[in-house]
Order: C-alpha cells, then structure tokens, then sequence
C-alpha cells in the first residue's frame, strides 16, 4: 500500500525543511564559542609623567667651514633651523622612503630629492633662507647664513 500525501503534510514538512535552513544560516554567522582554557586580564601599565609642563624648544644650530647637512626624516627636516657661514655647501639627504623638494621661499634654490638620494647648495650670500617642501607643505625649515 503506497503512501499520499496531503497538501497540508506537504506544507508542514516545507516549513519545517526552511526553518532548519534558517537555523543552519543563523548559526552561520555567530560569533565563535569560547572553550579551553581562559586568559586572565592583566593590568594596563601606568603612566609616569615628569613635571616638564611647558617645554621651549631650541633651534639646533651647526657651524663648520667643511659643510653642513641636513636630514630629511619622517616628513621633517634635521635640524629645523641650521647656522652656516657664507660659502658653505649643505646637503640634504633624503631618508624617507617617497620624494620630497627642498625649495627656498625666495627661490634660491629648488630640487626635488628622491628616497635615498642628496641635493647640495652652496651658499655664497648672508642671510635667512626659510624653505620647504613643494609636495608636502607642512615640512618647513631655515638655514642662516652669516
């Protein structure tokens, strides 16, 4: 004797079937269980602070008849502000891994300086050369020549 089923059998056990897979689905996407052994949180370390409240900075300031240079660093130039005497020859020398220019403000000098590599300007008139870096205008710095 063969079995038939009624619609409503039918319906129930699609009802059933689609729950299932909506369970199946929902278990999918839920976080992972956490058995084993459990970790012990640990202290976050305290701070000590010193009592500097306003520090004032000083401008690094280098003289030598020889030469001069000046390091292009984490997008800033070493040392800031630099002291040279009239026919002195700086170089920069770029360390960061992307190009820069070192461009003065008054046009004196203007070069691009790739990763690794240096540019070199010989100074022969006193006076204050702030510049700065064309593609990354917040790198600024100055060489004073006397």
């Amino acid at each position: 004797m063969q079995k038939t089923s009624t619609p409503t059998t039918t319906k129930a056990w699609l009802c059933l079937l689609v729950v299932g897979f909506l369970v199946l689905l929902a278990a999918c996407g839920s976080a992972p269980s956490t058995t084993g052994t459990a970790t012990t949180p640990t202290a976050a370390p305290t701070a000590t602070l010193t009592t500097n409240p306003t520090p004032t900075p000083t401008p690094t300031t280098a003289t030598s008849s020889s030469g001069n240079s000046v390091s292009i660093m984490n997008f800033s130039f070493s040392p800031n502000s630099l002291t040279v005497k009239v026919g002195t020859k700086v170089t920069w020398t770029n360390h960061d891994s992307v190009t820069h220019t070192v461009t003065a403000d008054q046009g004196a000098f203007n070069s691009p300086v790739s990763a690794g590599s240096s540019f070199s300007f010989t100074f022969t008139k006193a006076g204050t050369f702030a510049y700065h870096c064309m593609i990354h205008p917040s790198m600024t710095a100055t060489i004073v020549v006397q």
